[in-house]
């Protein structure tokens, strides 16, 4: 097995297949996966420090108290992931060009992430802390929005969202033309012209 050991420093993982294998309670620090498929791994307990994940397919992982600490994730396909089991402690990620579908970031503390130009579907967010996050130029279908902090959050060149400003807190988030005019959908008013 290619993650027997317990910990990993500054290790290229490139093109690696494991899926569904068990690798929880490893440390990983200063590590990069390329193009490997982890799909369906338990992660459970692991430490991701200054990693990155650049075109993994991480779908289906089991991630129950795991650290992602600087931790950046690139072109990767994210399906059927609850975020919402990770450690919230220090926790620091961002997501670039991503596809993410089906996953649960609900009631978590992740200030200033960056879903940056991701397509993020049937994904639910409810109640979690966003607070100066960034979703610029992101895709989010279907995405959930419910008591969620999104004040100062970026929307910028975000499309395909429903939020209901009732419902979340909005103060200071940046948000595009036309789009932002999705913010008016709950109210079920007309806007001609």
């Amino acid at each position: 097995m290619i993650f027997a050991e317990q910990a990993f420093e500054t290790r290229i993982f490139e093109s690696v297949s494991a899926l569904g294998q068990d690798f929880s309670r490893k440390e990983f620090s200063g590590c990069t996966f390329k193009g490997c498929d982890l799909s369906g791994c338990r992660l459970s307990g692991s430490l991701f420090n200054d990693c990155a994940f650049l075109a993994c397919n991480l779908s289906n992982v089991k991630i129950d108290a795991c650290s992602f600490r600087r931790a950046t994730f690139e072109e990767c396909k994210l399906v059927g992931i609850a975020f919402c089991t990770v450690n919230p402690f220090l926790l620091d990620w961002s997501f670039k060009k991503c596809r993410i579908e089906m996953c649960d970031f609900s009631n978590i503390k992740m200030k200033h992430s960056h879903f940056i130009e991701c397509i993020i579907r049937k994904t639910d967010f409810i109640s979690a802390d966003l607070t100066e996050s960034d979703f610029s130029g992101t895709d989010l279908s279907g995405s959930r929005f419910h008591h969620t902090n999104l004040e100062k959050s970026d929307f910028t060149g975000a499309f395909h969202y429903y939020i209901d400003p009732a419902n979340n807190r909005l103060k200071r988030a940046k948000f595009s033309y036309p789009e932002a005019l999705s913010l008016l959908a709950p109210f079920e008013i007309d806007i001609d012209g």
